[in-house]
């Protein structure tokens, strides 16, 4: 297979986990609401002991179970834990594409692909402002960012422990 061509495929992997970030930023909240799922699947109440000490504030709200309802607390971890989540998958992916089509030493490759993501975090609020419903924040960027952070140190300590075996 031709060199640039094989270079493309390990660079279409993070461009099309992009183009789905993309496409989800671009869906009004009520088209994710999963709220009804998760009252018509899951008896939530179990969770409410657990939960019911936990109260902090995000973007001028108060998060809590008493102010939102377990049913909204638990879419509001699920909804954040997916900014993590996404963003650690966009920084292993850019890390990959970065190792196999470049010679950069390895801490270049954690660092560029830290900041690609955190930068396509920040692309994607100011996307987020042009869709219905939805609203940049710069505490999904935090969050996006933290996902990124979490994936390079899980690298980084899986190289340690390679180098030890």
């Amino acid at each position: 297979m031709n060199k640039h061509l094989k270079n493309g495929l390990f660079w279409a992997m993070p461009a099309t986990w992009m183009g789905l970030i993309f496409l989800s930023s671009r869906m009004p909240y009520d088209q994710q609401d999963i709220k009804p799922a998760l009252a018509s699947r899951f008896d939530l109440t179990v969770l409410e002991p657990f939960f019911r000490p936990v109260s902090f504030t995000y973007h001028q709200s108060t998060i809590s179970v008493e102010a939102l309802g377990i049913e909204r607390f638990v879419e509001f971890l699920v909804r954040k834990g997916a900014h993590v989540a996404v963003f650690f998958v966009l920084t292993l992916l850019f890390v990959y594409a970065f190792k196999k089509t470049t010679d950069l030493p390895l801490g270049k490759v954690f660092l560029y692909s830290f900041l690609m993501s955190v930068g396509y975090a920040c692309i994607d609020e100011i996307n987020q402002s042009f869709t219905p419903n939805r609203t940049p924040y710069i505490g999904d960027v935090v969050l996006d960012s933290v996902g990124s952070l979490l994936a390079i140190i899980g690298l980084y300590v899986v190289r340690l422990f390679r180098k030890q075996s």
